[in-house]
């Protein structure tokens, strides 16, 4: 693996890191080449849900990749920078008023076959995060649960995920600053509850969500 600069490791950075087992052993099967897929936001009340799909370079894997929450914000933009100048990369979002017109796992199976699809190289095989793979993907797939911790373009795909998606919010932030966006990424904190029971909700609220959702 190529070490890159570790000044902004985070305390605890002697974690395990993410493997390139599965990857070079589908390379060396003439399987190549092979890309990692995460999404980041299933689970907030507002924003989109945003994939990542990378295809990582044998030559230049960046060490101590991980899932993308075990790392701190300075560490995700030291990795997150890397990848973009190593690896192919492509980020797909769905936003709230998707989610709420097709549901949320709809919502991020299209966004990970949007980012499959968006690679500047075409994959002939990828690993997906979780349990469950995008039906309309450009090629196979294979489910690993947890493999953000495990396979290393996996947990890449979360980092770029990760940050994108945080910056997306931060801007959403701006736009709209009584909710707090940039503090909570839109997850459900009690702050967060709060605003929305004072200001109702914003455009970019999903609306089939609770506390939104009208029984």
């Amino acid at each position: 693996m190529k070490r890159i600069d570790d000044t902004d490791s985070p305390a605890g950075s002697d974690l395990a890191s993410a493997s390139f087992l599965r990857e070079g052993d589908c390379r060396r099967r003439g399987l190549w080449p092979v890309a990692g897929v995460d999404e980041v936001g299933r689970g907030p009340l507002a924003g989109p849900v945003v994939a990542a799909a990378v295809v990582l370079d044998p030559d230049r894997i960046p060490e101590g990749l991980t899932d993308s929450k075990r790392l701190t914000p300075a560490r995700r933009e030291v990795l997150y920078a890397f990848i973009l100048d190593s690896a192919a990369v492509s980020v797909a979002s769905v936003p709230a008023r998707i989610i709420d017109s097709i549901n949320i796992r709809q919502a991020t199976l299209a966004a990970m076959t949007r980012a499959l699809r968006g690679l500047p190289v075409r994959p002939v095989h990828a690993f997906i995060d979780g349990n469950d793979c995008p039906p309309d993907a450009p090629c196979t797939t294979e489910a690993v649960i947890k493999g953000d911790l495990t396979v290393a373009s996996i947990a890449a795909a979360s980092i770029v995920a990760k940050v994108t998606r945080d910056r997306l919010m931060a801007r959403l932030c701006r736009q709209f600053p009584a909710y707090g966006f940039s503090s909570h990424a839109g997850y459900g904190t009690p702050g967060h509850l709060e605003a929305i029971a004072a200001h109702g909700p914003s455009p970019f609220h999903r609306m089939s969500f609770a506390p939104m959702r009208l029984e």
